[in-house]
């Protein structure tokens, strides 16, 4: 067997040498070399680096930085180029990830703005209304022996057949049933229900309302109902033939009494303007349509007459 040859090689019948000896393997080689050369490379620098610091900006060294940095200004603009697409896209997809984001907080400063803006057109428009009712109240039409109580209206009426709203103020406020309810326009109806708080007002255009009523200028007696329609939505009942009615008269209430009895309205509450006067041979009463001063399908707010004699405060 010969000498290079092992026991595990004569098996496997593979030929294996040996490396001579005193020779490092070819690995070990380069890696020594590498760390010749890193070494090389690092104390150059340390060297260019000292003298860079020691010399004056006109020295060999720096005018060496000044070749080595001409020389690599070429690749520097086509390094620039290459990557200014990429710097272009990363600064638009920036700015418009931004751009979202102040739109976003935009969109919600606008929407609180114009939230802001709505509370206060309508704290206007109810600060302009109560006004109104306070004017009215204190003023020379005001009923004489009532007390006004101003109210919210919560809901108006949902329908042609639903001539009722609700009113935000009840039996612990001082209301009570068959108490007239007005705006500084004119007459709206009647409480037909109280609650504790709220209470329900039958309008004047409503089939069961009825008012008795006078023309201002010719002092014609008559009895206020609902109209037959949109467009006549109060008449002027039981007007006699002779009465002298004209289109614009103002109708308001009579309020008459009696020693038992007396009208359920105060008199001279405005009810409405005369738009419409009619008459037959067949008939037994002029006709009279009545469009009432108050807009009794858009009331936000109204006053409840208290009799003054019922013993309760109001603000």
């Amino acid at each position: 067997m010969p000498r290079n040859r092992t026991a595990r090689t004569a098996v496997l019948g593979v030929s294996v040498r040996r490396p001579a000896d005193g020779k490092l393997p070819t690995r070990t080689t380069a890696a020594l070399r590498r760390r010749l050369v890193v070494g090389g490379l690092v104390l150059l620098s340390l060297v260019l680096v000292t003298l860079s610091y020691r010399e004056d900006g006109d020295g060999p060294v720096a005018g060496a930085q000044n070749v080595a940095a001409a020389g690599l200004r070429p690749f520097q603009i086509a390094a620039d180029r290459v990557a200014k697409p990429f710097r272009d896209a990363y600064g638009w997809s920036s700015s418009l990830l931004d751009a979202r984001s102040d739109a976003a907080r935009l969109e919600k400063e606008n929407e609180l703005l114009r939230q802001q803006v709505a509370e206060r057109q309508l704290a206007l428009r109810e600060n302009v209304r109560l006004r109104k009712l306070l004017a009215y109240r204190n003023g020379p039409r005001f009923p004489e022996g009532y007390d006004g109580l101003a109210a919210a209206v919560l809901s108006r009426p949902a329908g042609a057949y639903a001539q009722a709203i609700v009113i935000a103020a009840g039996r612990n406020d001082g209301v009570r049933v068959d108490d007239p309810v007005v705006t500084q326009d004119g007459l709206v109806g009647r409480v037909s229900r109280a609650g504790s708080r709220t209470a329900q007002v039958t309008l004047l255009t409503d089939d069961s309302s009825a008012a008795s009523a006078l023309d201002v200028e010719t002092q014609a007696f008559g009895i206020v109902r609902s109209g037959d329609g949109p467009r006549a939505p109060l008449r002027l009942d039981r007007v006699p033939k002779e009465a002298n009615v004209r289109f614009g008269d103002t109708i308001v209430t009579s309020g008459w009494s009696s020693p038992r009895l007396s009208s359920l309205y105060p008199r001279g509450i405005r009810i409405g303007r005369v738009t419409s006067v009619g008459l037959t041979d067949t008939d037994l009463y002029t006709q009279v349509q009545v469009k009432p001063f108050a807009d009794l399908n858009a009331l936000e707010a109204v006053v409840v007459l208290i009799p003054s004699d019922r013993g309760a405060t109001f603000p």
